[in-house]
């Protein structure tokens, strides 16, 4: 039997502020597994917690977080970033595994030094890369373990096991261990094929208790949510009745 999948925890999750410590204290404090935060570089190489290139100052000008130094955009707004240097000493010390969204693919060589150099090999992976970052992230940093992003294009225009299939071989040529997939997605052609090819398939964003069991049911290695308490409250029911 399968064991229940890993408990992501989504920035912002419990109602936390994204991209904040916060989001991921209270994580730590249900008990997640895995840590899962949004990463962007500045003009200046630091590499920061963020969803959007674009931000709001404080003055009602529009800043772009590639095209700003740190202190400029910290300057500018009202809080300030959350370094990714801010976030892994914390996940070093709390031992859970932490997966890092790529937002652009400028991040992918200063992600890769700042994990070497911080040691955490081991517990950490990447995120949101489809096919060709991926590649990319392949080529800079094949030790560096990694998801492919499914292109959900390509399950609205081929024949859903072609989409499948396709993804999975993405996958295997980019050197990636699983496939991150939307919960919409998933059924069970696509964790067959995708176990017959050795690879994990993890699933996002997970809001609803009866999704969360199915995904479970199916076998996912991961669910992500932004509701850990009820992701967690799930996983003890889930484990009694087997």
């Amino acid at each position: 039997m399968k064991p229940f999948p890993l408990v992501t925890a989504h920035t912002g999750c419990m109602g936390m502020p994204e991209h904040s410590l916060a989001s991921l204290r209270a994580a730590l404090e249900q008990g997640a597994d895995v840590y899962e935060d949004d990463i962007r570089v500045t003009s200046d190489g630091e590499l920061v917690l963020a969803h959007d290139d674009e931000v709001l100052l404080s003055d009602g000008r529009v800043g772009s977080i590639a095209g700003m130094t740190l202190q400029q955009l910290n300057d500018g707004l009202a809080e300030t970033l959350t370094k990714l240097t801010d976030i892994l000493p914390i996940i070093r010390s709390s031992g859970i595994t932490m997966n890092l969204d790529i937002k652009t693919a400028g991040s992918l060589e200063p992600v890769f030094r700042l994990i070497e150099k911080s040691e955490l090999i081991e517990q950490v992976f990447l995120s949101g890369c489809e096919s060709a970052a991926a590649l990319e992230a392949d080529r800079h940093g094949r030790h560096i373990r990694k998801l492919l992003n499914v292109d959900i294009a390509s399950f609205q225009s081929l024949p859903y096991v072609d989409a499948i299939v396709k993804a999975c071989e993405d996958a295997v040529a980019a050197g990636c261990f699983g496939l991150n997939v939307p919960y919409q997605l998933v059924a069970s052609e696509l964790i067959h094929v995708a176990e017959s090819s050795q690879l994990a398939v993890y699933v996002w964003t997970v809001a609803e208790e009866d999704d969360m069991k199915r995904m479970a049911d199916m076998g996912v290695a991961s669910i992500t949510t932004r509701n850990v308490a009820e992701l967690m409250k799930v996983k003890a029911e889930w484990t009694m009745q087997r």
